[in-house]
């Protein structure tokens, strides 16, 4: 039977995932099968327990990430940090089938950045309040943060990322777009704002030039929020870029449900994914 694998999510018509883990599976010699499936909150549940033995995971995009952990039977460090699932590896035959759950998106955070020359980030700004949020919250401790400032439309809905960054070890403060004069100037700015959201925030052109941006979203390409950057000589990260380190990731996992064991020729294999989606091995949108 040939092993079934599919990005769940909605909406989902825009999603380069399969085109990244199809191109990783060429690669790697595997013949399974990698689809996409829009599929609401509501859904998940049910969907998933209808899936037959020849599944072996799923890819999760929002709005499913929440959802998704509490579905899994186990999971990893990052995903019981951040409170969500973004990767489900199935082990098993009904009746006895384990999910085992992951977050690969902190990995891929760091990835992109780190691509671009990114490393560190002592003051960090995240545009947005969501799951996408946490595991930036996360990521960012991991690049030595000393605080982060999440900027949300409702600060309230918000408010758990302020314990996830005490268990993260690093101060978070929550504040509303339009409050950034006593902030901390950021080294990094992470934008998890959906594709075509008008811009709620206006950095000054001296923090545009001298800090670095990673926007998650990569439809369309560039943002509004990346053109800017881009303009003021800032340092830009793609969203399809970390799109493809997560993916990695998950290439990992579904062939032996561990996300540090490397995978065959890896650098290959990240290099041609990477191209799959239109970028170079920075990150960076290749010439047309």
């Amino acid at each position: 039977m040939r092993e079934r694998l599919a990005v769940f999510g909605s909406p989902i018509a825009h999603s380069k995932s399969p085109s990244l883990h199809r191109t990783a599976y060429e690669l790697l010699g595997l013949d399974w099968e990698y689809s996409s499936r829009n599929v609401s909150v509501t859904d998940l549940a049910t969907t998933v327990a209808g899936l037959d033995n020849g599944w072996r995971g799923l890819s999760l995009t929002m709005p499913l990430k929440q959802a998704a952990f509490e579905l899994a039977d186990t999971r990893d460090a990052m995903a019981t940090l951040t409170g969500a699932v973004n990767t489900l590896r199935f082990v098993g035959d009904d009746g006895a089938r384990t999910s085992f759950g992951y977050n690969t998106d902190v990995s891929g955070i760091t990835r992109a950045l780190a691509s671009v020359g990114i490393t560190e980030a002592p003051h960090v700004h995240i545009l947005g309040g969501g799951a996408t949020a946490a595991s930036a919250v996360v990521a960012a401790a991991e690049l030595g943060a000393l605080s982060v400032t999440v900027l949300a439309r409702n600060p309230a809905k918000s408010l758990p990322l302020i314990d996830l960054g005490k268990r993260a070890g690093l101060a978070v403060d929550i504040r509303t777009f339009d409050t950034l004069d006593d902030v901390p100037r950021p080294e990094l700015v992470v934008s998890t704002l959906p594709g075509r959201t008008p811009l709620p925030v206006n950095y000054p052109t001296q923090v545009l030039s001298s800090s670095a941006l990673l926007d998650v979203a990569y439809d369309p390409w560039p943002s509004e929020l990346a053109a800017r950057w881009t303009d003021a000589g800032g340092v830009v990260a793609n969203g399809l870029s970390m799109l493809a380190h997560q993916a990695l990731i998950q290439v990992r996992i579904f062939v032996s449900n561990d996300p540090f064991q490397p995978l065959d020729r890896e650098d290959a294999v990240l290099t041609a994914m990477l191209a799959s989606v239109g970028l170079d091995a920075h990150g960076i949108p290749l010439a047309a």
